[in-house]
């Protein structure tokens, strides 16, 4: 039964706190700026490989929008039309690579708008702008402003990272234990997040050290 206690519990939602930033200094001083709509760059395109934190960046930068009260949104590539930005202050769109004919031509319109002064725009795909499989003109204007791969978190990050979480909750987080919650559940740092809040809870109600055996028992198998 503790076996499914990490598939019901929902990593916490994406904002710039709870990224890593490790190497990534600069973009987040960039998406920093870019939502308080401040940037000199009026837009942002990152890349990046699968689960690297595109999507968690795009979601964060939406959300500090909106808490200042601003109008923002997210697209993944299926979902985005420009009708749906007329209102937005801010555009974020995931997956660019996946947008179809018509699409590319919303995001070459949207773009224009962006560059008339109308709004932000931060965009994500899985390689460079001009490696995009898409229109000529779309990929060119994608690369106009800032681009950012997003360098991958290295197992000492994710190790650090875990750590200082852990230390936060009020306890140690052996490496063992740390090490095999890396290689054996999910890669992303947000997922692991909430594995080690679910690790803590579960130690709390047991009464038990936090330990791999106690972690292998709350694992899937």
């Amino acid at each position: 039964m503790q076996q499914l206690i990490l598939d019901i519990i929902d990593p916490p939602a994406p904002s710039f706190a709870n990224f890593v930033t490790a190497s990534n200094a600069e973009l987040i001083s960039t998406l920093t700026n870019l939502v308080a709509l401040t940037g000199v760059s009026p837009q942002c395109y990152l890349w990046g490989a699968t689960g690297s934190g595109k999507t968690h960046l795009l979601h964060a930068c939406v959300q500090a929008v909106l808490s200042h009260g601003v109008p923002a949104r997210y697209f993944d590539a299926g979902s985005f039309t420009l009708a749906d930005t007329a209102d937005l202050a801010f555009v974020a769109i995931d997956n660019v690579e996946q947008l179809d004919a018509d699409r590319q031509i919303h995001l070459f319109n949207l773009i224009n708008q962006i560059r008339d002064g109308q709004g932000r725009l931060v965009t994500a795909g899985n390689v460079a702008p001009m490696q995009l499989p898409l229109r000529n003109d779309v990929t060119t204007r994608l690369g106009w402003d800032a681009v950012y791969q997003i360098h991958p978190l290295s197992d000492a990050d994710k190790r650090y990272a875990l750590s200082k979480h852990a230390e936060a909750r009020g306890f140690n987080l052996q490496a063992q234990v740390a090490d095999y919650l890396i290689n054996h559940w999910r890669r992303d740092l947000p997922s692991l997040m909430a594995a080690l809040d679910s690790l803590d809870k579960y130690s709390l109600q047991t009464q038990r050290a936090i330990t791999v055996p106690l972690l292998k028992e709350i694992l899937p198998a």
